[in-house]
């Protein structure tokens, strides 16, 4: 079967569907990952066909230009980068396309995979990688720092799923794509993010039921195989450097913003002052180093890449952004947390590890070097949250959750042995389009 692959986004973002795409492949598909040339490499590492959208300028842009600390604004720039490359990934993936032998995969936000659904007949998979995406009223997912609850009335409920599709989803998402909609000779669709966004043959959600428990009004249809927690890199060691720095004194913290922001400059200041201020010894997680002053004080290091599968054990707690794969790369080593969320799936994230007992939680505007300090050494003190970190880090010791997602996309999309191996003589036969 001829699997393609759409993603887009940090890596955080991308690496779960290279995660799949290996999956696949390593069952006898033909895939193809469709993605920002920035990941190339990560396609080539795990032998995955790989036709680049957009270019890596646009890539280092997009994260350059969005607004740290104003979640609205991010997300509005993130759904204007995505309306602009909706028809070329469509493009791309419809001359890949052969009739009878293909399924499609893709992100929340990518919605090419479901154009082709409409337009070719193409089955189709959604992949969901954070709960934040599946609307409830029973359990309201934290989409900004202060949101509805399930204790909120139901008409305000109401009211604010409303007032969040016309004023901000319409305009935003819908308008774009029913645009696009129209130059395919496709109906108008109406609030995408209410049904729409999971109108696909498989609906997978990338975490497990304890971390986000099922509600009665999600996607019927919604199957959960648990955190993909792939980690480009796992098997290489981490660098002599940064090996060096964390044997020569006590387990250092690490800090990131995530790699979709290049604009975290008072994030690292302000991670630096508490450092010098808690005497704790810290590690600078940044993709972008412009973010990171020119001169670092003695115990404060600053490296571009590490994988986390080797770093977080490491570590006396990590502070970052509330990214559902920085979140539960961190619930696997057993470290605690002290999560900044800032946008898009980070505040639900967020107060998802804070009620498991594992991390801690600290706003943007808060974030300061005293109130880090403090907040640091409260966490890394707590010998009941210690204890939590550990049992987690157990059940995640045999994740096996891009098997399940594989078993459940071929089993809803209808691939079967016998399928499979009528598509792999015909594809022997037949060159690619």
């Amino acid at each position: 079967m001829r699997v393609l692959i759409s993603t887009a986004g940090s890596h955080g973002d991308v690496l779960p569907f290279v995660a799949l795409g290996r999956e696949f492949a390593s069952r006898g598909h033909e895939v193809i990952l469709y993605a920002n040339p920035f990941f190339r490499r990560y396609a080539t590492d795990a032998a995955i066909p790989f036709v680049p959208i957009s270019t890596v300028d646009e890539y280092s842009s997009l994260f350059g230009e969005t607004a740290e600390g104003d979640p609205t604004k991010a997300f509005k720039r993130i759904a204007k980068h995505y309306a602009e490359i909706c028809a070329t990934y469509f493009q791309a993936m419809k001359a890949d396309v052969l009739v009878g032998e293909t399924i499609t995969i893709s992100s929340s936000l990518l919605f090419a995979s479901r154009l082709l659904r409409e337009t070719d007949g193409i089955p189709c998979a959604t992949v969901h990688l954070a709960p934040s995406v599946f609307r409830s009223n029973l359990s309201p997912a934290r989409l900004v720092p202060h949101w509805i609850a399930s204790r909120t009335p139901m008409m305000l409920k109401r009211m604010a799923w409303w007032s969040l599709d016309k004023f901000f989803y319409d305009s935003n998402f819908n308008a774009p794509l029913n645009s696009l909609r129209t130059e395919l000779g496709l109906p108008r669709v109406e609030r995408i993010f209410r049904s729409w966004i999971h109108e696909a043959d498989c609906v997978v959600g990338m975490f497990p039921e304890w971390f986000a428990e099922p509600q009665s009004d999600w996607p019927k249809h919604a199957i959960l195989a648990g955190f993909p927690l792939y980690d480009h890199g796992a098997q290489i060691p981490l660098s002599q450097n940064l090996d060096e720095f964390i044997d020569a004194g006590p387990p250092p913290v690490a800090f990131s913003a995530g790699t979709a922001t290049a604009a975290a400059h008072g994030f690292f200041k302000a991670s630096i002052e508490a450092c010098e201020i808690s005497g704790q010894r810290g590690i600078l997680l940044a993709h972008f180093p412009e973010q990171i002053p020119t001169s670092l004080p003695k115990g404060v290091m600053h490296i571009d890449y590490a994988p986390f599968g080797a770093l977080l054990p490491k570590l006396a707690a990590f502070v970052h952004h509330g990214g559902i794969g920085s979140t539960s790369q961190a619930l696997r080593a057993g470290v605690p947390q002290l999560i900044r969320p800032v946008a898009y799936d980070q505040f639900d994230n967020s107060s998802r590890a804070v009620r498991l007992g594992v991390a801690q939680e600290v706003l943007p505007k808060q974030y300061a070097g005293r109130t880090v300090a403090s907040a640091l050494e409260k966490l890394t003190a707590d010998s009941p949250l210690r204890q939590r970190c550990r049992q987690i880090a157990t059940r995640l010791a045999d994740c096996n959750s891009t098997a399940v997602a594989c078993d459940s996309i071929l089993s809803r999309l209808g691939v079967t042995p016998a399928t499979l191996q009528g598509t792999l003589r015909v594809s022997a036969e037949r060159p690619r389009t």
